[in-house]
């Protein structure tokens, strides 16, 4: 190969991240699979902990924050939210990465983070609910794009239609008289929603809550 890089590196560490989880993401795995020796390797990450927050940027660096324009807060921080929903979802151990890293130290994230602190205080929020705010809006877009309904990369339709029917039944055959919600929902408690629905509902629920919050200020 030509001149190894870190961008590289952090793909094809974020590639075995999604398909085996970040357990099977070593520097001896990488440097074998990257044809090099795991020396080249420490020369861009000293060790696993600066690779996990170089995967977390890489991940993060795919949305740049639009920059501030006369739209409505409320417009911008939804963009903001959808945003980076919309590129975690592209990898599966996207949740797992953050997660383990400081998130202070990762610059892509950070800008994210700046400009939700930044919509927040335009609403009207005083600094201390605004970094409350800016947390939760930040881990809830992370866990909405690391959602169930997203279970599906690497799967065939026929075995994602399979887990799907076991986890139905799994509820449908609990006691209707004890759990009579859960078995009624079974299908969509199962899985079996549309994935849209589920993401704009969930950016809803999560938006109107902080509109609401800011209407009383």
């Amino acid at each position: 190969m030509g001149k190894l890089t870190a961008r590289a590196i952090v793909e094809r560490a974020l590639e075995i991240g999604d398909a085996e989880g970040l357990d099977a993401v070593t520097i001896r795995r990488l440097a074998a699979d990257l044809d090099v020796t795991p020396m080249a390797l420490y020369w861009h990450f000293k060790n696993k902990d600066r690779l996990l927050v170089g995967m977390a940027d890489h991940l993060v660096a795919g949305f740049a924050p639009a920059p501030a324009d006369d739209r409505s807060w409320e417009r911008r921080l939804r963009d903001l939210v959808e945003g980076l929903i919309r590129v975690l979802r592209g990898h599966p151990c996207a949740r797992q990465v953050l997660e383990q890293v400081d998130q202070s130290e990762v610059p892509g994230f950070l800008a994210v983070w700046d400009q939700a602190l930044g919509l927040c205080r335009a609403a009207g929020f005083s600094v201390e609910e605004s970094c409350m705010i800016s947390k939760y809006l930040l881990q809830s877009a992370v866990a909405i794009a690391d959602a169930p309904m997203h279970f599906d990369a690497g799967r065939t339709p026929a075995e994602i239609d399979e887990i799907v029917r076991r986890k139905r039944l799994g509820l449908e055959s609990l006691s209707a008289d004890a759990y009579p919600n859960l078995v009624a929902m079974a299908g969509p408690m199962a899985g079996s929603m549309d994935p849209a629905l589920y993401d704009s509902f969930g950016v809803d629920l999560v938006l109107s809550g902080i509109e609401a919050l800011a209407a009383r200020r």
